[in-house]
């Protein structure tokens, strides 16, 4: 059991020094934005670069702070039934959500993805737009990179969860203030 809570420690790590360096991605996405709206308005410039790369930088934020979010409980729960339940239940529920659901989908989402970047590289795919950016797959790889971190971040919370559920005293503890 302790050799699974080095293993989340270890991984939790990870995914927050990436989920921590990809919310930078907002404020550029901030700043790329307001550049945008303000040369549109007062100097008529538009840009599909611009445009483009701020759904890029949208598209960053969101796909690499996915597993932080899932560790840190930003995602969507239905609370209002769950915290009426006894916390063995809600553990229980988690262990359930991980291996029935959570896993499952994150590696079907891999298995397609990963060909979906590879055509898209192989295939040299760009912007529709003339002056648009190139090199669509660098983009492309944050959806299987994104689902990988998910993915490990389910990890951590069901090893968590199965230390709270079958772990000794001392470790329970541990990982029931880990966060």
């Amino acid at each position: 059991m302790e050799t699974l809570v080095r293993f989340s420690d270890g991984i939790e790590r990870a995914i927050v020094l990436v989920g921590r360096i990809a919310a930078w991605f907002g404020v550029a996405l901030i700043l790329v934005t307001v550049f945008d709206v303000v040369s549109r308005k007062f100097f008529v410039l538009g840009s599909t670069r611009l445009q483009e790369l701020e759904w890029h930088f949208h598209t960053v934020l969101f796909m690499l702070c996915l597993g932080f979010c899932y560790l840190r409980d930003g995602h969507v729960r239905i609370d209002l039934v769950r915290e009426q339940l006894p916390v063995r239940v809600r553990w229980w529920i988690e262990v359930v959500g991980c291996l029935l659901f959570l896993l499952p989908y994150c590696a079907l989402i891999l298995w397609f993805s990963v060909g979906f970047v590879w055509d898209s590289y192989v295939g040299q795919e760009a912007s529709n737009s003339a002056t648009g950016l190139g090199a669509r797959w660098i983009i492309k790889m944050t959806l299987p990179v994104g689902f990988v971190l998910l993915a490990l971040a389910g990890l951590v919370q069901l090893a968590r969860t199965l230390v709270k559920l079958f772990g000794p005293a001392e470790l329970r503890d541990r990982v029931a203030g880990a966060r």
